[in-house]
C-alpha cells in the first residue's frame, strides 16, 4: 500500500500518494488550449520555466495558435508546439499530439482544464508506451455544465493517473457533483515568481504618471479579463457610490477582453469616466500593481485566483467576493475583506473601510505578502508538482 505524503501549512494541505521518489530530470509537456493572457496560462508558463530552471526538459503544447505568453517561454528555451486546432474534432490536431507525447522523452503529459485533457487522452489512448497523464483542474468547472464537455472529460480522467486541484472550494465542488474520482485527487496550490514583485516607490511615481494618475489619489484596482464572470461592472458601480466621500479615488481596470466598450459606457453613464482608468493588457503587472492602493476582485466565481496571489505578493490589502477559493486567499479582515457576490453595497462599504484608514491598508498589505511567500510561491508549487508526477508514474 502506498504511503501518504501531506504538506501541511496551517490550514492547507497538499496530499498524494506517493509510489516513488522523483528520480532524475523528468520529460514533461504541458498541454493548454492556448497561451493567451490569462490566470491559468501565467501558472501554466511560469510553473514551466521554474520546471526547467529546475532541470526537468519541459515543452508546451498549445491546441491552438497563440501568442500571449508564447514570447516568454521561447525566451527562456521552452519549446512551445502549436496544434492548429480546427472547430470540432480535429483528427489531425490528435495525431500532432499523440507524434509529441509518445515520444521517448516524454516521461509526464500535464494537461491543464478540460479540451487538452480530452486530447491528450485521445492521442495516447493504443499506445503501449505512454507518459503518465496528469490533469490540473484550475476552476470551479462551471463548463462541465455541457453534457458532452462532462462525458469527454470524465472519460479523460479515467485514463489520468491523477487531478490536481487548485483549492479546497475547488476540490469540493468537483467532488460533491462526483466530476472527478476522489481516489485520483490531491490539492495543489497555485504558486507565482513572488520574487518578481516587490515593492517600488519608483515604479509607483512612474506607472501614475504614465496612467495620468495623480501621486496623492487614492487608487482601487483590478487586473482580469473583461468579462461577465469578472464582474468589474460592480465595482464600477461601488466607486460612484463612494465619489462624494473619497473625491480622490481612481478605479483601474487592467485587462482585455469583450466588455470594453459596455464598461467604459457604465462609467459614463453612471458619471465617472474621468476617474476611471482602462490600461488594456499589461505585460508588467509587477510593476504595475505599485499604483495600487487597494486590489478588488469583484467576481461572480473564482478557482484560486491568480490576480489575488499577485496583489498579496505586492503587499496590497484586498477586497474580494466570498466565491470560489476566494476565501482561501483573503483572510477576512488579516489579508482583507470578503464581501458577498454582486453586493455593491457590501463592496462600498469594504472599499470605504480600507480607503479611510491608511494603517489597516498598510497592516493588511504586509499580512498579504507574508502569507504568499510562505504558502503561494513558484517553488512550492514545483515541488508539489514534482511529488504529483512520481505518484502518478508509480500509478503508471
Amino acid at each position: 500500500m502506498a504511503d501518504v505524503h501531506a504538506v501541511t501549512s496551517g490550514r492547507y494541505l497538499f496530499r498524494c500518494s506517493l509510489h516513488m521518489e522523483p528520480s532524475g530530470k523528468l520529460g514533461i509537456v504541458h498541454i493548454v488550449d492556448s497561451l493567451e493572457y490569462g490566470g491559468l496560462e501565467r501558472v501554466v508558463a511560469d510553473l514551466a520555466i521554474a520546471q526547467a530552471a529546475h532541470g526537468h526538459r519541459v515543452r508546451i503544447f498549445s491546441l491552438c495558435d497563440t501568442g500571449g505568453f508564447r514570447p516568454l517561454l521561447e525566451e527562456a528555451n521552452i519549446p512551445v508546439i502549436i496544434g492548429h486546432k480546427r472547430g470540432g474534432a480535429d483528427p489531425g490536431l490528435i495525431r500532432s499530439l499523440r507524434a509529441t507525447l509518445l515520444d521517448a522523452g516524454v516521461d509526464v503529459a500535464h494537461t491543464h482544464n478540460f479540451v487538452p485533457s480530452y486530447y491528450a487522452a485521445a492521442a495516447t489512448r493504443f499506445s503501449g508506451r505512454r507518459p503518465a497523464l496528469v490533469n490540473t483542474c484550475h476552476n470551479m468547472g462551471r463548463r462541465l455544465a455541457n453534457r458532452r464537455l462532462r462525458w469527454l472529460y470524465q472519460w479523460s480522467l479515467a485514463r489520468s493517473q491523477k487531478i490536481a486541484l487548485v483549492g479546497m472550494k475547488v476540490r469540493d465542488q468537483l467532488l460533491s457533483r462526483d466530476l472527478v474520482p476522489a481516489a485520483k485527487s490531491s490539492i495543489v496550490l497555485n504558486g507565482i515568481p513572488v520574487d518578481r514583485f516587490q515593492p517600488s516607490p519608483a515604479d509607483r511615481a512612474r506607472i501614475r504618471a504614465e496612467l495620468g494618475i495623480a501621486r496623492e489619489a487614492l487608487v482601487v484596482g483590478t487586473v482580469g479579463r473583461l468579462v461577465e464572470l469578472k464582474n468589474q461592472r460592480l465595482l464600477l458601480e461601488a466607486a460612484a457610490l463612494l465619489q462624494p466621500s473619497h473625491p480622490d479615488l481612481v478605479v483601474v481596470l487592467a485587462g482585455e477582453g469583450p466588455l470594453l466598450d459596455d464598461l467604459t459606457a457604465l462609467a459614463g453613464r453612471l458619471g465617472i469616466e474621468d476617474r476611471v482608468v482602462f490600461t488594456g493588457p499589461r505585460k508588467d503587472v509587477p510593476s504595475l500593481l505599485n499604483a495600487f492602493d487597494i486590489f478588488a476582485l469583484p467576481s461572480h466565481t473564482e478557482g484560486l485566483s491568480i490576480a489575488l496571489l499577485e496583489a498579496c505578493a505586492a503587499g496590497l490589502p484586498l477586497v474580494a467576493t466570498r466565491v470560489g477559493g476566494n476565501d482561501e486567499i483573503v483572510q477576512d479582515h488579516h489579508t482583507g475583506l470578503l464581501v458577498p457576490s454582486d453586493d455593491v453595497g457590501a463592496l462600498r462599504t469594504a472599499l470605504s473601510d480600507l480607503l479611510q484608514d491608511p494603517a489597516k491598508r498598510l497592516r493588511m498589505g504586509e499580512a498579504s505578502r507574508r502569507w504568499v511567500v510562505e504558502h503561494g510561491s513558484i517553488g512550492v508549487m514545483r515541488d508539489h508538482y514534482d511529488a504529483l508526477y512520481a505518484s502518478a508514474l508509480g500509478v503508471r
